[in-house]
């Protein structure tokens, strides 16, 4: 029996690398299923972007042109499994470089900004924290629903997913990945 051959790219975010808890540990749990690992990794980008639609274009822009570089010699047709793992703009980032190279992955998004919904389709789970300054609870709520898409809302976690309490922080991040393993796991 042939072995799949299964790849997961990892999008941060602007200050959330892939060495931070939900990346590093979505990454391991990759690992252990299997999948190829891939990280991308941004260059300079614009800082001061929160609160400034035009600023936070130019970071998105800016972050798609260098995982399309990254990307470029990956033939992602030879796949049998794609797996995008995203967090706050590399969400944006994510679903934008799936939607423009037609590529069927299957997505986790961690804490997607509101302007990733601009790109984010109908395929993939949804983590959000109600004290996330970034994204509007109720928006998230509504861009999901129109999409269909699972939801998992954690009350008065921040854009890290955390609550200032690292025993709590360590359940919420816990059930995280607990979910996700359970997407990854999933029969497609």
């Amino acid at each position: 029996m042939k072995t799949k051959k299964k790849i997961a790219v990892l999008f941060p975010g602007i200050g959330y690398h892939t060495d931070k808890p939900l990346l590093y540990y979505g990454k391991k749990l990759a690992g252990e299923r299997g999948y190829e690992i891939v990280e991308i990794q941004y260059g300079r980008l614009p800082s001061g972007v929160k609160g400034n639609a035009e600023k936070m274009r130019e970071a998105f822009m800016k972050a798609l042109r260098y995982a399309a570089e990254q990307l470029a010699e990956t033939h992602f047709t030879e796949y049998d499994e794609i797996l995008f793992i995203s967090k706050s703009v590399g969400t944006a980032v994510a679903a934008a470089y799936a939607k423009e190279h037609d590529i069927k992955a299957r997505q986790v998004y961690y804490t997607p900004v509101a302007e990733s919904f601009e790109a984010i389709g109908q395929v993939g789970i949804v983590f959000h924290g109600t004290a996330d300054p970034w994204a509007d609870t109720k928006r998230i709520k509504a861009e999901c629903k129109k999409r269909n898409l699972p939801l998992y809302i954690t009350e008065n976690a921040n854009h890290s997913m955390e609550t200032g309490c690292v025993e709590k922080d360590l359940e919420i991040l816990s059930d995280i990945m607990q979910k996700t393993a359970a997407y990854m796991d999933e029969r497609i």
